[in-house]
C-alpha cells in the first residue's frame, strides 16, 4: 500500500527561518481540521432539520442558508487560537478581531455556493492568508492578492479535497476519512496550457461587453470558425467546482462584468474568492485576469469589494485578454469585432 505524505508532514517540509511560515503552517492545519467539520455538517444536513440548514438567512452577500452560518462559526472557533489578528469572511459584514497583535490575516468564503446544498452539487471552503501590517491587526486587510503567503480551498464532493499554495506550487490533500486527515495525493499540479472547454453563463450574452461576444462567438464556430476547434461549453455556477476541473482538465473560466445593474464591477469577491483562486492557478501553470490586468495586482477598496475574474489555460485566457486590449485601442464595439482582428483571421 502506497504511504502517503499527510498534510503536517508537508508543511513542515516548507518551513522556512521566517517565523512566518510556522504561523501561517499553524493557521492551515486550523483550517484543515475546520474543513473536516464543514465535510460532515454538510453531509449531514439534510438529515437534520433542527438546524434549518435549507432555510434561508440574511447575510451581507444576500439570502443563504442556515448551513452557511455555521460553516463561518466552525472556521472563526478554528481560528480562534492560531495566529491570526483578523478574518474577513464573506459572512460577516465588518472584519472579525481576532488576536490584535498577530501577524496573520484570514480571507474566506466558507462555504461557497451554500444556496445549491438543496440539490446536492459539490460545494467548498476558500481562504486566503495575507501578512498583517505591524500593529494594524484590522486595519491592515486591504492588500492586493499578491501579498498572499498561503491560499486554497475545500472541496466537498465524493471526495474531500484540499487544494493548497504557499508560493511554490499547487498540491491536492485528499481527506483519508478514516484517519481524519489529509493526505497529498497531487503535488504540483499544471493546468494544460492548451484547451478547447470554456466555462460562461451564456445566459447573459445580450449583456456582455464585445471582448467576450467574440471569445464566445468564436469557441461556438467551431472547426469551421476562426479556432479551427470544436469547444465543449461547462457552466455550473460554482467557483470552486470550476477551478477544481481547470486544475484537473485545463479550460477557461469567465464570468465578466456586463451592462446588467449591478454587475458593472463584476459579481465575484476579490479578496475571499478571486484573490485565493488566482493564486492557486497562477501557481499551476495559469493565469488569472480581470478585464483590465493581472487580478493578483488589484488592490481592494472594501473587504468585500467586486471584480470581474477570467482563468485557466494560458492560451484561452491570454486570447481573451488581448480582445479586451483590442477593444481598447479601437474603441467600443469597433468593427474589428465584427469582421477581423489579431486573432481573427
Amino acid at each position: 500500500m502506497t504511504a502517503f505524505e499527510t498534510l503536517e508532514d508537508y508543511l513542515d517540509t516548507v518551513q522556512t527561518g521566517d517565523p512566518r511560515t510556522a504561523a501561517v503552517a499553524q493557521t492551515i492545519e486550523a483550517i484543515a481540521a475546520a474543513c473536516i467539520d464543514i465535510a460532515a455538517l454538510v453531509a449531514l444536513a439534510p438529515l437534520n432539520e433542527q438546524r434549518e440548514q435549507l432555510c434561508g438567512v440574511s447575510t451581507v452577500s444576500g439570502t443563504e442558508p442556515a448551513v452557511l452560518l455555521e460553516s463561518n462559526q466552525i472556521l472563526l472557533d478554528a481560528l480562534g487560537d492560531t495566529p491570526v489578528a483578523c478574518v474577513v469572511s464573506r459572512v460577516n459584514e465588518q472584519p472579525v478581531p481576532m488576536n490584535v497583535d498577530a501577524p496573520l490575516i484570514v480571507a474566506t468564503t466558507p462555504l461557497h455556493r451554500s444556496a445549491k446544498i438543496d440539490i446536492n452539487v459539490p460545494l467548498g471552503s476558500i481562504f486566503s492568508i495575507l501578512p498583517t501590517p505591524e500593529g494594524s491587526g484590522c486595519r491592515g486587510i486591504l492588500q492586493p492578492g499578491a501579498n498572499q503567503l498561503a491560499a486554497g480551498y475545500c472541496i466537498y464532493g465524493p471526495q474531500t479535497i484540499l487544494v493548497l499554495t504557499l508560493g511554490s506550487g499547487t498540491h491536492m490533500f485528499t481527506l483519508d476519512r478514516e484517519l481524519g486527515r489529509f493526505l497529498l495525493t497531487h503535488s504540483d499540479v499544471r493546468i494544460n496550457a492548451r484547451t478547447t472547454e470554456f466555462s460562461i453563463n451564456s445566459s447573459n450574452y445580450r449583456f456582455w461587453e464585445p471582448p467576450i461576444r467574440t471569445y464566445v462567438d468564436d469557441c461556438l464556430e467551431g472547426v469551421d470558425g476562426p479556432r479551427g476547434a470544436n469547444y465543449n461549453m461547462r457552466w455550473n455556477a460554482s467557483l470552486v467546482i470550476s477551478c477544481h476541473r481547470i486544475l484537473v482538465r485545463g479550460g477557461i473560466f469567465l464570468y465578466p462584468a456586463d451592462r446588467r445593474r449591478g454587475y458593472a464591477t463584476g459579481r465575484l469577491k476579490l479578496m475571499y474568492e478571486c484573490a485565493p483562486i488566482a493564486f492557486l492557478v497562477e501557481q499551476a501553470g495559469g493565469r488569472a485576469i480581470t478585464d483590465q490586468g493581472r487580478i493578483l495586482d488589484v488592490e481592494p477598496e472594501s473587504p468585500h469589494a467586486r471584480t470581474p475574474m477570467i482563468f485557466g489555460s494560458v492560451s484561452e485566457v491570454d486570447r481573451v485578454e488581448h480582445y479586451f486590449l483590442e477593444n481598447r485601442l479601437m474603441g467600443r464595439g469597433a468593427q474589428l469585432f465584427s469582421e477581423r482582428g489579431l486573432f481573427r483571421q
